[in-house]
């Protein structure tokens, strides 16, 4: 989704246990492989096949490991279909009402709204026309002539990368100030990078796990 350069105050939201209550990109893998593919892709990252390629500790390896092995061939047009049908079910049970009525006090603000993920957009860019949410910012795999390669095209977007991201979708370049007001929201060690270039970082994970300079949410959290 495109990038918005003018704004003034911006709120940056993590998708997975922050807007979401829980992770949902094993959910929707499963969903567009089916059981046999899935169960098969999964045995593969502890088989002898992916010793020595995928280090089964290193989350984005997995990941990418998990998107080339699922995903590979498949139509991209007909990702976007399961996506909208995943989002749909995502609206209706899925998410944190505390959260959502988070991301349209911002809106009602005039503050532009992003989420920074390590989901895939196929459903995080229905999911943000639905909550009225500006911009998207997520896995996205490479597409060859509306069919998926298996690679991505960018890194994960996780950790340092979340910054990365947020900086290039602001339009703003590795060492250029934000001139605008962030907040932030993340419940996880790959949000710390994004609450830690904000003005206001809140904290949606383990109290004892809060990051320096972030704050606990609860929906009274001021937005001043």
């Amino acid at each position: 989704m495109g990038a918005s350069t003018d704004a003034t105050s911006v709120a940056a939201f993590d998708f997975d246990g922050t807007i979401s209550r829980r992770d949902t990109l094993i959910a929707f893998l499963a969903k567009v492989s089916g059981p046999s593919r899935f169960a098969a892709g999964w045995a593969r990252l502890g088989g002898a096949g992916a010793r020595g390629r995928v280090d089964v500790r290193d989350r984005d390896e997995v990941k990418a490991e998990l998107i080339r092995v699922l995903l590979a061939g498949r139509s991209e047009a007909d990702l976007h279909r399961r996506g909208e049908l995943y989002a749909r079910d995502l609206l209706s049970d899925s998410l944190r009402p505390e959260v959502v009525d988070r991301v349209r006090h911002h809106r009602a603000r005039g503050h532009r709204t992003v989420i920074v993920s390590a989901s895939l957009v196929y459903y995080l860019i229905p999911l943000a026309r639905e909550l009225g949410i500006d911009g998207v910012i997520g896995v996205e795999p490479e597409v060859d002539d509306g069919v998926l390669t298996g690679a991505l095209r960018h890194p994960n977007v996780r950790a340092e990368q979340k910054a990365v991201r947020l900086r290039g979708w602001l339009g703003l370049g590795p060492d250029e100030p934000l001139r605008r007001t962030l907040w932030a929201y993340g419940n996880t060690s790959g949000d710390h990078a994004l609450l830690a270039m904000a003005d206001h970082a809140f904290w949606l994970g383990r109290p004892s796990k809060l990051p320096a300079g972030a704050l606990l949410f609860t929906p009274e959290s001021p937005l001043d």
